[in-house]
């Protein structure tokens, strides 16, 4: 993965991070190293040095083996890292065991992303999530302002004469706090909640189809979104760019379509983020329609493996009974030999470049095709008495071909949503009727 990245402000120092990561024998280790590599340069860290150990699994107490860890102490020191950046969840017990052998701060997989998360979170409702899984993260590892107390039993009856101290009340007093503010934080999103639904209910009111964007990060969401709906939403290349959902509208043959870009997927998103943005990713399950936005330049196998990244992750919240259409992205970088070999690979699925314009068309005439049988073409005579009538019809948003406004009524030609034609059957006329009626306003 080769991302670049914007430029540092003048006199930014880095801070310098030093990578460790357990490979698994026959796992790309070059993709590993790179992708966390990119995450430590999008949290504003420069990687220093690498160290890999291949094995199975990591040793469940110091992450690495002890041949390992003794060559980690070394190489850290050389490095003059200030951090040690971990490509794996830690357990409490192995990030401290790491914290206690280097002297230095731990950061494993999970605590960066929430750093970058943390960092891109603009609106309150993102805010709000990224606190609620820091907390949530942080609460089982809330021991270190006290861990001198702790060695001497503080808190505890049984811990003999001179070893009784503050130490474990101030500890369950900060843990008592974090979860106070845990159910503060999720009252709060419960309600933003809330009024995101009620948002949801007057969309669905107006039958107005919504598509949600899905994908692993920096895939070109955002810049579909502006392609298609002419946003201006902020493109800037590296990864979690988007974290707060953005929708926005395009018109396609006279009908309507919302688009609502979420944040970008990543290979072993961390429980916590899937959990705390669960609102979030809400847009998702609540649309209609899933464009699952690919980047087709990519190398056949890191395309198979982030596809089945972002699968997962829907799968997991329950969007993967939705209507997903695959998009292939980014295809302007894709020579033509690699373009047929990707037609043969994904039949159906569209070429685009949301950078270009190149498909763009294709794609919204597909967007509007598989709505299409969802509305129906009718013509309607609504007479002026009925003016709430005409009313209610306008707050369903339909796309309005004509209107035509006669002495015994208003003439309209709508498509409708094929479950609401009923409730204006009475006004519904047959073309011979529409004829009939334009004649006498000739004459």
């Amino acid at each position: 993965m080769t991302v670049r990245q914007p430029d540092a402000a003048p006199g930014f120092e880095p801070e310098r991070g030093f990578i460790l990561s357990v490979v698994a024998p026959g796992v790309d280790e070059e993709r590993e190293l790179a992708e966390i590599s990119e995450l430590a340069r999008t949290a504003g860290v420069q990687p220093v040095a690498t160290l890999v150990q291949h094995r199975p699994r990591p040793d469940p107490r110091t992450f690495v083996g002890k041949g390992k860890l003794e060559e980690l102490r070394e190489a850290y020191k050389a490095a003059g890292a200030e951090s040690l950046l971990v490509d794996h969840e830690l357990t409490p017990s192995q990030q401290r065991r790491l914290e206690n052998e280097l002297n230095s701060r731990v950061v494993d997989r999970t605590q960066l992303i929430l750093d970058i998360f943390a960092q891109h979170a603009h609106t309150a409702e993102g805010k709000l999530q990224v606190e609620l899984a820091q907390l949530e993260y942080n609460l089982p590892r809330m021991r270190g302002m006290w861990q001198h107390l702790e060695r001497l039993g503080a808190g505890r009856m049984d811990g003999g004469v001179g070893t009784r101290g503050p130490g474990e009340t101030q500890l369950e007093t900060d843990r008592r706090l974090a979860r106070r503010r845990v159910a503060i934080l999720r009252r709060r999103l419960d309600e933003l909640g809330r009024q995101r639904q009620t948002r949801r209910r007057e969309r669905v009111r107006s039958h107005t189809p919504t598509i949600a964007l899905a994908g692993y990060t920096n895939a070109g969401k955002s810049t579909l979104l502006n392609a298609l709906t002419g946003a201006d939403v902020s493109v800037n290349d590296r990864l979690f760019e988007t974290l707060d959902p953005t929708t926005r509208a395009f018109e396609e043959d006279g009908r309507r379509y919302l688009v609502t870009d979420t944040v970008g997927f990543i290979r072993r998103l961390p429980h916590e983020l899937v959990e705390g943005f669960a609102a979030t990713l809400e847009e998702t399950l609540q649309s209609d329609l899933v464009l699952h936005v690919v980047d087709a330049s990519v190398p056949d196998d890191e395309l198979d493996e982030t596809t089945r990244a972002v699968n997962d992750v829907l799968a997991e919240i329950g969007a993967d009974e939705l209507p997903i259409e695959l998009v292939l992205n980014k295809i302007d970088a894709v020579d033509p030999l690699a373009r047929r070999r990707l037609g043969n690979r994904f039949p159906g699925a569209l070429q685009i470049s949301a950078a270009t314009g190149e498909g763009l068309d294709e794609l919204k005439a597909r967007i509007a095709e598989l709505f299409a049988e969802r509305f129906e073409l009718v013509r309607m005579l609504v007479p002026y008495s009925e003016g709430a009538k005409l009313a209610e019809l306008y707050s369903l948003g339909p796309p309005i071909d004509e209107r035509i406004d006669r002495p015994d009524g208003v003439f309209i030609r709508a498509r409708l949503p094929r479950r609401d034609i009923q409730r204006f059957a009475p006004f519904l006329v047959a073309d011979a009727d529409e004829d009939a009626e334009a004649s006498r306003a000739t004459r």
